[in-house]
């Protein structure tokens, strides 16, 4: 089963960290990182720049509008993400848990749902 960690924090809480401890804390994360990969779990991850970087799109009866900045006006922002591959819910919420970022933030785990469309390869109805 697919699962994805939506990492949250409060940019504020990781500005105010002192360099070195902000070093510490990514370099925490990429070693993590390696050890989800060499367990089989992974799929994929990456960090997000800063909210303040994030543009947020709308399409209502036809017109596209356009935002600075995140959908919603949190404290917490998304961070990043992984995508990993867990036999169930227990598993996966283990593996967020010993995610160092988890100590300044937030990992919420979701299950993947994967779609199928209607139609197969060959434009046939399923």
């Amino acid at each position: 089963m697919k699962f994805m960690f939506m990492i949250y924090h409060d940019e504020s809480v990781l500005d105010a960290l002192p360099e070195g401890e902000m070093q510490a804390l990514v370099d925490s994360a990429l070693d993590y990182d390696e050890e989800i990969r060499r367990s089989g779990h992974y799929i994929v991850s990456d960090a997000l720049q800063p909210a303040r970087t994030a543009r947020t799109i709308r399409v209502r009866a036809g017109k596209v509008s356009t935002t600075d900045g995140p959908f919603a006006e949190t404290k917490e922002q998304l961070g990043g993400f992984f995508l990993i591959e867990a036999k169930d819910m227990d598993e996966a919420c283990a593996i967020a848990a010993r995610f160092p970022p988890a100590r300044v933030g937030v990992i919420e785990v979701r299950p993947v749902q994967e779609l199928t469309h209607s139609r197969d390869r060959r434009g046939l109805p399923s």
